[in-house]
């Protein structure tokens, strides 16, 4: 057992070093202890063994109370290995990119690929064999849905904006009027459903507001700087709502019959849901969200599966969505 704990210990020091020089914003003693389950002194100890091991232990100033540290070593790098599996992995995603019209964000992780692909060849033929065969046998299977096209340049627009706190113009062709107009927005950020969004501020009202960047063109970043708010968090913003359309959030409670419990108890619905197993089968599932409009095309695709207990306007506008099917589909 004591050597098991050695071992254990040394595995943790490697594991810390890669997390030290793979994060370039670095790591406080409070990272560290939560990554890896250990009290303050043990934190500082496996710092300490990093720093003696491998050297180029570095602060970085960030601005903040706490003190981060990174890892500047070349030694690292041969003692993480990249496995084929996880190459095909980064490959289906590529994949995924390009079908959902991610056009940058494919061109990326496929720059991403290569790159990995290079230090392994010159490490082992082996493993780019094995890659080939595993991309032979996994593939993505086709999903419906929206396919934005984005302008070329738009997300490198937008990123600028958002790191430099820049304000972004375009024109916006408006989704209910069809109407295009230029707009100045104060990027915050950018969220990804089935569409994806721009979440920003405008001068007129200084909500937050989210454009669909499909309907943008000709963005271009300008020269003024905006301040950000600090307050605003991103994760948080997107949790208030189903997908992402934003709403005031309203307590959902959706109960899913037992021929359907089995895959909703293992669907996430919301970040932070509630699945309650029931005496008959069934489960329940509970959570806040805005976007009912979004909900009710979801839950459309569970069919008589489920049941809508509260609230009573999500109920009511699943039973006007579907009628007008049904009316708009009856011979």
């Amino acid at each position: 057992m004591r050597d098991g704990r050695r071992y254990q210990r040394v595995s943790d020091i490697v594991k810390l070093a890669i997390r030290l020089q793979g994060m370039g914003g670095g790591l406080t003693l409070d990272d560290i202890m939560g990554e890896f389950k250990v009290l303050r002194r043990t934190a500082e100890r496996m710092l300490h063994a990093v720093e003696e091991v491998f050297g180029g232990l570095e602060p970085v100033p960030t601005g903040e109370k706490r003190l981060r540290r990174r890892l500047q070593s070349p030694t690292v790098g041969q003692l993480v290995r990249v496995s084929p599996e996880e190459l095909a992995e980064l490959e289906s995603a590529v994949a995924g990119l390009d079908r959902a019209g991610l056009t940058e964000h494919a061109a990326s992780l496929r720059n991403l690929r290569v790159k990995l692909q290079a230090i392994l060849r010159s490490r082992s033929s082996e493993r780019e064999s094995d890659l080939a065969m595993l991309m032979r046998t996994e593939g993505l299977a086709m999903r419906a849905g929206p396919r934005p096209r984005l302008e070329e340049g738009l997300l490198s627009v937008l990123r600028e904006g958002i790191k430099f706190s820049r304000v972004v113009e375009f024109e916006y062709l408006a989704q209910g009027t069809r109407r295009q107009s230029t707009r100045r927005v104060q990027p915050y950020g950018v969220l990804y459903g089935n569409r994806a969004f721009l979440v920003g501020k405008t001068d007129s009202d200084g909500d937050m507001r989210l454009w669909r960047l499909a309907n943008m063109s000709e963005a271009r970043s300008s020269m003024e700087r905006f301040e950000r708010d600090p307050a605003f968090d991103l994760r948080s913003y997107a949790k208030r709502s189903f997908g992402t359309f934003q709403e005031k959030p309203v307590e959902v409670v959706l109960r899913f019959n037992a021929d359907a419990a089995r895959d909703a108890a293992a669907f996430l619905f919301h970040p932070e849901q509630n699945v309650t197993e029931n005496k008959d089968g069934s489960v329940t599932v509970r959570f806040k969200a805005g976007g009912i409009e979004e909900m009710c095309w979801h839950l459309v695709t569970w069919e008589d599966g489920v049941t809508v207990e509260k609230p009573a306007r999500l109920r009511r506008r699943l039973v006007e969505m579907c009628s007008s099917l049904a009316e708009h589909h009856s011979v």
